[in-house]
């Protein structure tokens, strides 16, 4: 096998049950993959996050080459035996973080010149030397270096900002060692213009890649505007290769993505909401800091099966967020990532099983209920009894001072 696999396996609708095959192992799609920016999956072990139910992990261009540099991760062995993760890894081109840095950054033809967010430090990120960092990383999946549209965007700029981003991919390809096992996706771009678009997805498929991905969403332009872009731009996609929707999202969203036809999802909405007391459950969210938590003995959410919910209520979750004990974020991280890997898990059984819509139906309804109701505590304080009405008492008469008050004031006036 020269690059990676993928096989349809089935589709309901336009939600599409699928595997990818590499050199590390298989992935089911539709598939969220936790982000390891720098080679971690923060508060969590490899074993950990393996328990969930993740296949694969993402991990980060721009930050592993300042530190501890792809040169490094190489020769110690590569990111899989460097961070103890023998499933598949896809790495980001380091292009967003770049992008992001507005005033830390200039942008040409050639590529980008930075400074790095650490320690000043300035370098070059051109598509060839993204592409050979992550090479040197040994990624399965490797990004092509492109520029992340920001939004709103004119659609001059949209426009210009694409034919750059495929002038690169076209750079990205002939820089890429092809080998069994391991694949190079392109990143379809033109912000919210349906032309562009087109354009770009014609200009990629030209190319050839063994995957390809939909960038410049999640930036801030609102669900409803993002599943606006997925309804044109997945119907011109080649359907024999895998879609990965880049930074996406909450439960919703990946549940409205699937119904549009994408594949792969990445985003550090999980772990990061973790570690800050937000839990995604099946009726929504939960903010475990909330004081309605602390008498609590209840799970986060009765029908997961992770380590929080198994062996841990809701008052002692909230007591460590309360305590500042590193206990509670690893715990509620725990959980939110076995709640993303279960929601995927459903979504591709009900595709498989041709009841797709019924089942997200369902979901979706289920995340607007909101939290159980709240218990009550049964060793709350008992309220204060309101102050009764009294009659104001009658003001003294300046003639009615004691002589001992007399004294008392004449020995304070002497100190």
């Amino acid at each position: 096998m020269t690059g990676i696999g993928f096989e349809l396996l089935a589709t309901d609708g336009r939600a599409r049950r699928g595997r990818v095959t590499t050199a590390h192992g298989s992935i089911e799609t539709p598939a969220f993959m936790p982000v390891g920016t720098a080679a971690t999956v923060k508060a969590m072990t490899t074993d950990a996050v393996a328990s969930t139910g993740a296949e694969i992990l993402l991990g980060n261009t721009y930050h592993l080459m300042l530190r501890p540099t792809a040169e490094r991760v190489a020769q110690l062995g590569g990111l899989h035996r460097f961070m103890n993760w023998d499933k598949p890894i896809l790495t980001d081109s380091g292009g967003f973080q770049v992008m992001s840095l507005s005033d830390l950054r200039t942008m040409s033809e050639e590529g980008v010149t930075f400074k790095s967010h650490l320690d000043g430090s300035r370098h070059h990120l051109t598509p060839e030397r993204s592409i050979q960092i992550q090479h040197l990383l040994d990624s399965n999946i490797t990004m092509c270096l492109d520029e992340c549209t920001p939004f709103p965007a004119t659609e001059a700029q949209a426009e210009s900002s694409m034919r750059l981003s495929m002038r690169w991919a076209r750079r990205s390809k002939d820089a890429f060692v092809e080998r069994p096992g391991y694949g190079l996706f392109g990143i379809v771009q033109g912000s919210v213009y349906p032309e562009l678009r087109a354009e770009s997805v014609a200009a990629l498929s030209d190319i050839g890649f063994d995957g390809y991905a939909i960038g410049g969403l999640a930036v801030g332009e609102g669900q409803e505007t993002m599943f606006t872009v997925l309804d044109f731009t997945e119907p011109t996609m080649l359907k024999q290769r895998p879609r990965y929707l880049m930074g996406v999202g909450r439960p919703s969203d990946l549940i409205g993505a699937v119904r549009r036809g994408v594949d792969m999802f990445d985003c550090v909405m999980p772990t990061r909401s973790g570690r800050t007391g937000q839990a995604f459950v099946r009726r929504g969210t939960i903010n475990i800091r909330n004081a309605r938590h602390a008498h609590d003995d209840r799970p986060l959410d009765a029908e997961c099966g992770c380590p929080a919910c198994r062996s841990y209520g809701r008052g002692y979750l909230h007591h460590l967020f309360k305590a500042n004990e590193m206990l509670g974020p690893m715990l509620l991280t725990w959980h939110n990532l076995h709640y993303y890997q279960d929601l995927m898990r459903e979504m591709r059984d009900a595709i498989a099983e041709g009841r797709f819509e019924q089942v997200a139906s369902a979901l979706e309804a289920r995340l607007t209920e909101g939290d159980v109701e709240a218990t009550t505590d049964p060793i709350a304080k008992p309220p204060k009894p309101p102050k009764q009405n009294r009659p104001p008492k009658p003001e003294a008469k300046p003639e009615a001072k004691t002589e001992a008050a007399a004294e008392t004031k004449d020995t304070t006036d002497e100190q």
